[in-house]
């Protein structure tokens, strides 16, 4: 369970607050009651950071091309179900119980201990077992979601499910204890409020090391280095998956308060639900802006990652910051995935919906940037966290990659490419009614 982070601001002002209202100065919530309302919190947040795998799957399934798009949303209920499932074998006892610094346990299921609630005890700040870990579970389903997109359109299905699966039982519990599980990285005061690294850096590194050994689709770059763009089949479904990420998002980084039984709480849950949602406004309007200046045309796509590279860069510390600076931090990570995306392709790092770009670009500020508004945070600390957990993902994801790839192999062959992963891995169209595949 990660530690309760309460913002001291919104701690002062309750109090005051509560001081001016006759009898209520000295008033406490009762233990119960408390335990109810986080329970509640970890569950309905929880069910809306769940809600984020359709918003993957849209964004996902609008970005590419219509002969990959059934294979796109079966990738993406597939992990989700994988992710869960790892987790209660191994995933959550691995990052959260008996962590001795840099991993946790290996005992196998996890399972809901909650009998002083159900005798009549309850602690300070206490709540359900099982409200926990489901909050805790989507988290990682929403890791191996990046990586999804950003290896789509030749990347063969049971391959990339046997990533998935050991990206959520090993590689992402084990750098979480660092962290939310009490390890080296939090005690050494490294701080990620809902993410940032933890969760959307951790799929970017994961996406990137998988691009690069997979290869680029064939026709992406010419012989002579150009781009060729490969142009999504469906953008209305992109504008929608992303308008259900900035909602489950709430959930994300409201949920990280992880506590509604006191004001304060609530009062902290506000201001991160806000800064939330003004993060996302300024990656919107700079990715607009910029596009508009270096391209003479606004690009829908890069407002759409850019609302998404708003969202990961203030995940890191959305409950700190006032609105003004919220509206800043998202700005500079959507101005960041306008840059970053054709430098990738430069690079001729395929990268199909952007995920590299709005996800460990901007989560790599975002977690520099708590430094900015969080007075116990150092600059020092945070990049050293960044470096520790990319270090760690890079080389663990890099021979993962080989070892499938000099095995059963990760690559569609040309033909299967060309036809659609729809055809060759699912024998099926998603939209047979338009006619052969593109």
């Amino acid at each position: 369970m990660r530690d309760f982070k309460v913002n001291k601001k919104t701690l002062a002002f309750s109090a005051a607050v509560l001081a001016m209202v006759p009898g209520v100065a000295n008033a406490a919530v009762d233990p119960e009651t408390a335990y109810i309302f986080n329970s509640f919190s970890f569950i309905l947040n929880g069910a809306l950071v769940m809600w984020m795998a359709a918003g993957f799957a849209m964004l996902e399934a609008g970005l590419v091309r219509k002969k990959n798009t059934a294979t796109i949303c079966l990738k993406n209920i597939a992990l989700y179900s994988i992710a869960g499932l790892t987790f209660y074998l191994v995933g959550y006892n691995l990052m959260y119980m008996d962590v001795t610094g840099f991993i946790g346990s290996f005992s196998p299921f996890w399972g809901p201990d909650d009998a002083d609630a159900l005798a009549g005890t309850f602690a300070d700040g206490g709540y359900s077992a099982s409200s926990d870990w489901f909050f805790q579970m989507v988290f990682v389903a929403t890791a191996a979601s990046i990586v999804s997109g950003a290896v789509a359109e030749r990347i063969k299905l049971w391959p990339f499910l046997a990533f998935v699966f050991l990206l959520t039982a090993i590689i992402y519990p084990i750098q979480g204890s660092w962290v939310w599980g009490g390890g080296w990285l939090s005690e050494m005061g490294f701080s990620d409020y809902a993410g940032s690294t933890l969760v959307h850096s951790v799929g970017g590194w994961a996406a990137l090391t998988g691009a690069i050994i997979l290869g680029a689709r064939k026709g992406k770059y010419s012989a002579d280095g150009k781009v060729q763009p490969i142009p999504g089949a469906n953008l209305p479904l992109a504008t929608l998956g992303t308008f259900i990420l900035w909602l489950g998002w709430f959930g994300f980084n409201g949920g990280s308060v992880l506590a509604l039984g006191s004001a304060s709480a609530v009062i902290e849950m506000a201001n991160v639900f806000a800064n939330t949602n003004m993060a996302a406004v300024g990656g919107v309007l700079s990715a607009m802006i910029l596009t508009q200046i270096l391209y003479k045309k606004v690009d829908l796509t890069m407002a759409l990652n850019g609302a998404i590279a708003g969202l990961v860069s203030i995940t890191a510390e959305p409950a700190d910051p006032s609105i003004g600076l919220s509206i800043i931090i998202g700005a500079v990570g959507g101005a960041l995935v306008v840059f970053a995306v054709p430098l990738l392709d430069k690079l001729k790092i395929d990268d199909v919906v952007g995920a590299i770009s709005a996800h460990l670009v901007a989560g790599i500020w975002g977690t520099l940037a708590v430094a900015i508004s969080d007075a116990d945070a150092t600059f020092v600390v945070q990049a050293t966290g960044i470096v520790a957990i990319g270090v760690f993902v890079i080389i663990t994801s890099t021979i993962l990659w080989l070892l499938l790839k000099y095995t059963v192999g990760i690559r569609a062959d040309e033909e299967d490419e060309a036809n659609g992963l729809d055809k060759a891995e699912l024998g099926l169209e998603a939209y047979p009614e338009f006619g052969p595949s593109s």
